[in-house]
């Protein structure tokens, strides 16, 4: 029998774009559905009933919720092209490690950048999250992708945030070139492969996501 995929997600959401890296990456086959969030579809509903968020991976009928177990249920699931995850398992367990703190650090310090409308909270977050990337840069070290020489669990975790970066230089007066020069030719690498290029958004598209929300939010 035939996989049957679908991927129900946001358009501007970074941790559906990791999904959608890593199905490119397999070569998968899948079909996509564009959430309208603010009315959630009853598929959405039925199939994640605890969160009732994207991304939602369904494969022949079946859930997966979770940007990043989904994204390793992917590697799991389809071993036979382009593994992601390390087979040694402490790398592995490194490998989930960096993941983790991607969500805890790198989002979260985003956020307050671009929803915070207190100057002294902005510039905590700002101070952290230039911090945040320089860790990322020792981590990285001499390799071409914290992966190695190929695309990783952690690079495919990370890279759909660099598709914020405009909304993050812009609104939290950063310019993140100067500052973590590697971290920025890290993501220059990937968003030359195919995969990723053809999975994630325009900065430009993203950054006026980010000034109608911040409008209806009242933040200006």
């Amino acid at each position: 029998m035939a996989d049957e995929v679908t991927l129900l997600d946001y358009w501007p959401s970074p941790f559906g774009m990791r999904l959608r890296i890593a199905l490119a990456q397999k070569g998968i086959k899948y079909e996509y559905k564009d959430e309208d969030l603010s009315n959630k579809s009853p598929l959405l509903l039925k199939m994640n009933p605890i969160h009732k968020k994207i991304p939602v991976l369904i494969h022949n009928g079946k859930p997966i919720c979770e940007s990043l177990i989904a994204v390793q249920y992917i590697d799991e699931v389809w071993n036979d092209k382009s593994p992601l995850l390390p087979s040694d398992p402490y790398q592995r367990s490194q490998a989930r490690f960096w993941a983790d703190f991607v969500d805890k650090k790198v989002y979260e310090n985003g956020r307050n950048l671009l929803w915070t409308k207190n100057g002294e909270e902005k510039e905590a977050a700002k101070k952290e999250f230039i911090e945040v990337l320089k860790v990322l840069e020792q981590e990285l070290g001499d390799k071409s992708y914290f992966g190695g020489e190929k695309l990783g669990y952690v690079d495919v975790a990370l890279i759909p945030f660099y598709t914020w970066f405009k909304g993050y230089e812009t609104f939290g007066n950063i310019n993140i070139e100067k500052e973590c020069p590697k971290f920025i030719g890290w993501a220059k690498r990937c968003i030359k492969i195919e995969s990723v290029s053809k999975a994630i958004p325009d900065q430009d598209k993203v950054y006026q996501f980010i000034v109608e929300v911040r409008k209806k939010r009242g933040i200006e």
